[in-house]
């Protein structure tokens, strides 16, 4: 069973048809909707701040999610996967975003509706990313405009296929 623990009056709170691995670590002000899945070795702690995650959100293996202590609140949109060893700070994401493995995001960027963020990449403090494009690098930048094939290819394959596989964990 994951680590579920409360921190200063908050309990995290899950919604329907959730699924956590046995070592995901969730603390403090957590607010998750329906058919979440936090997966092995992920950590959502929000001690010092909030954090809200919409529907259809999968955090993947090694990923922290966290916010900055009455400054900046992570909320994030519907249909989001957060890949492996992603860091993910005191941002917004918005709905249908994929943010890749190992990416780092710093507090107040704004990651817009339908982007991606590139594997390794890095959001500095501020960055808005554009709707509907990629960004990669070091520190990221715009490298161009996501075509449809590569929404639903990518985007929307990956968030509905973490929702599957979380169903082969919940038996």
């Amino acid at each position: 069973m994951a680590l579920i623990k409360s921190c200063r009056g908050n309990t995290p709170v899950e919604g329907k048809d959730c699924w956590f691995a046995e070592n995901a670590t969730i603390i403090g002000d957590v607010i998750m909707g329906d058919n979440c899945s936090i997966w092995f070795n992920t950590v959502i702690r929000g001690d010092v701040n909030s954090i809200l995650l919409g529907n259809k959100v999968n955090v993947q293996d090694g990923a922290v999610i966290h916010c900055t202590y009455e400054k900046t609140k992570t909320i994030i949109g519907n249909n989001v996967s957060i890949g492996h060893n992603a860091l993910v700070h005191g941002c917004t994401v918005e709905d249908n975003v994929l943010i890749g493995m190992g990416s780092i995001v710093m507090d107040d960027c704004y990651i817009e509706s339908g982007s991606i963020i590139a594997a390794g990449a890095v959001l500095l403090e501020g960055t808005r990313v554009e709707a509907g494009s990629i960004y990669a690098g070091v520190p990221a930048k715009k490298v161009k405009d996501i075509s449809p094939e590569l929404f639903e290819g990518e985007v929307m394959r990956i968030a509905n296929n973490y929702v599957k596989y979380s169903s082969w964990f919940k038996k």
